[in-house]
């Protein structure tokens, strides 16, 4: 009678997730077909390649696409450097004490501060106190401490779940620490760092507020000659165009196509980050 118990929570528990799944991608997709359908019909080859010209209803949105490009790498190359450095720190050498708690706290606390916060922060460090000016290197480094607390944390999580005897065995071969690391325990856990890297990655080309006052114009004329050059970029060309037009009619329906487009790039950017870590799974795993 107990097992039958069990059988059934077990059954109604399954059924709850694969509800929870299928709502979630119904949600998805209702989302990706309403952004599709409103956006596909400014979508050109003029579109991609054009600059924005008569007060943003005609031309294209080349300009924003290149500046969310760069703003989204630069972000990436700060991040996660930094990020996966601080997680191996952190998992690896930090005494198992209530300083190390008091650090993942504060991790996760620094995760969950509005975006608007670290906008911020960037104008008052980056653009005023070094100078760096309204910029795309002020915007990226500003993004990537936004998406620092991300990377921290999911490296972190990943380096956990890693089995000690995999660290043991490696020293008792006569590995050193850092060997074991460099060898053993990050390639183990970099599939779930790719994870971690990839969602950062997504929410850093699709933040408006961060670059507000760091890095994004509405109309910037030609493409950024340098990383000190102002950029447009499609969250901010979405706001500009929702909210400060002359010509909603033809403004709304080029918003929804930047928002296809940023959708877009930002599927295409955890493919094919997605593909390098099914790589080195098959790679690690066999």
């Amino acid at each position: 009678m107990k097992y039958k118990k069990t059988e059934i929570l077990e059954k109604i528990g399954f059924s709850i997730v694969t509800l929870c799944i299928i709502v979630m991608l119904l949600f998805l997709g209702l989302i990706l077909y309403f952004i599709t359908v409103r956006g596909i019909k400014v979508i050109s080859w003029e579109f991609l390649t054009q600059q924005p010209r008569s007060g943003m209803t005609e031309g294209g949105i080349a300009p924003a696409i290149v500046g969310t490009f760069y703003l989204t790498l630069g972000a990436i190359l700060f991040a996660v450097p930094i990020g996966v450095g601080c997680a191996i720190y952190l998992n690896e050498y930090t005494p198992k004490n209530i300083i190390l708690n008091l650090l993942r706290i504060s991790v996760n606390n620094l995760a969950g501060i509005p975006s608007i916060i670290f906008g911020l922060f960037g104008l008052a460090v980056f653009v005023k106190l070094f100078r760096f000016g309204v910029s795309i290197l002020s915007g990226s480094l500003t993004l990537g401490i936004l998406i620092l607390p991300s990377i921290i944390s999911a490296s972190q999580e990943t380096l956990m779940a890693i089995p000690n005897s995999l660290r043991e065995a490696s020293l008792a071969l006569g590995a050193t620490k850092w060997q074991t690391i460099k060898k053993i325990v990050v390639p183990a856990a970099l599939p779930g760092i790719l994870t971690g890297i990839i969602l950062s990655t997504g929410r850093a080309a699709g933040e408006t507020a961060a670059i507000l006052f760091t890095a994004a114009a509405f109309y910037v004329k030609g493409f950024p000659g340098s990383i000190f050059s102002e950029v447009m970029a499609l969250p901010y060309h979405i706001y500009g165009l929702m909210t400060e037009g002359i010509y909603p009619d033809k403004q709304i329906s080029i918003a929804y196509g930047c928002a296809l487009i940023l959708m877009f790039l930002v599927l295409i950017i955890s493919a094919i980050a997605i593909y390098f870590r099914q790589k080195q799974r098959r790679t690690y795993y066999g």
